[in-house]
């Protein structure tokens, strides 16, 4: 269970106790730290989740522990009935489900819009037929394609670049009509490249924090695609769901706004790729370059201004700090490597 600083997390506490939460993706890597947290704020808390990315491993020992507070719906958000039965009588609804990666995305591209824009449109109608007060769309720093403009500022015209961007671009794009249409409460939150413990590396679609220290712990060179000069803002797990839960409790409201998670601060692929193979003490594994992937940006830094200002957001681990806790989680017993543990 992360750690949140009290003066950031307190005052959500009279959102959240004694309320009913609706978590979809709860199952996965960020949605799982979510429902921690709002578990942790005393919220009631209902997942569903078709499992299709992610197990049940962490959920099962929180459903033991909390078993009349956290609710768990084994079914696609593409099931108009379980999905209603998940979203009826909550306070808000975090929308996290998704098919993930870009290069998934351009392998399968129709089934990535249908789950990511059909989908989130069909969460949107769900929460609107049982009166939530608010959703939160996990969003995506990919809208914003190979644009050169450092930090990433949320008015800059989206140019998505892979079938996931524009599914992540539409999704964000149907909260905002829903609101307006509606007169439903909603944000999106862009995400940057979101690390940190339980982060699932057995896939060829993985990020590159578990895969590099799944390669290195194994003996094995990382592969870096590309030349390793590129960048990215790498946001540790426990900020980017602060952050969402900040989004889903603060009094003012919103209206379809879109606002970036991230750091604030970038860092190369090959700089990443020699911290871990340093606390690995395995130096000698230099990476294997392989040519870039079709979707792939060069560089990636999040302007977090409208964070900051209409969240209360602050990045409370900075990457090397996130790095060393990733790396300690990594290096546990095998049991903390179950597929999505």
């Amino acid at each position: 269970m992360m750690r949140y600083p009290a003066e950031l997390v307190n005052p959500l506490r009279r959102s959240y106790e004694g309320h009913k939460v609706c978590v979809t993706g709860g199952a996965g890597f960020i949605g799982g730290h979510l429902v921690d947290g709002l578990l942790a704020l005393g919220a009631s808390v209902t997942v569903i989740d078709d499992l299709s990315n992610s197990t049940l491993a962490h959920l099962a020992e929180q459903i033991e522990n909390e078993t009349a507070r956290l609710r768990f719906v084994h079914a696609s958000i593409l099931e108009d009935a379980a999905l209603a039965e998940a979203v009826e009588g909550c306070r808000v609804v975090f929308h996290l489900a998704a098919l993930g990666s870009v290069p998934r995305s351009i392998d399968n591209p129709e089934r990535t819009w249908t789950v990511n824009a059909t989908g989130t449109m069909r969460v949107l109608e769900a929460a609107r037929a049982a009166g939530v007060r608010r959703l939160v769309f996990a969003a995506s720093s990919a809208a914003y394609g190979e644009t050169e403009r450092l930090p990433k500022v949320e008015s800059m015209a989206p140019c998505p670049r892979s079938p996931y961007a524009a599914s992540k671009v539409a999704g964000e794009q149907l909260f905002e009509s829903w609101a307006h249409s509606y007169g439903l409460e909603t944000v999106s939150l862009r995400y940057f490249n979101v690390f940190g413990p339980r982060q699932p590396a057995g896939s060829a679609y993985a990020a590159v924090v578990p895969r590099f220290c799944e390669a290195i712990a194994a003996g094995q060179r990382p592969v870096i695609y590309g030349d390793g000069e590129q960048t990215r803002d790498f946001t540790f797990v426990a900020c980017a769901a602060l952050a969402t839960m900040q989004a889903g409790g603060i009094e003012r409201p919103l209206a379809g706004e879109v606002v970036n998670i991230g750091s604030g601060k970038r860092v190369s692929i090959g700089e990443v790729a020699r911290q871990i193979a340093e606390a690995y003490d395995r130096t000698d594994l230099v990476p294997e370059h392989q040519p870039v992937r079709a979707g792939d940006v060069r560089h990636s830094l999040a302007d977090i201004t409208r964070a900051r200002e209409l969240l209360g957001y602050q990045p409370f681990i900075a990457m090397p700090e996130g790095l060393a806790i990733t790396i300690d989680w990594a290096q546990e017993p095998a049991k903390n490597h179950q597929p999505g543990h």
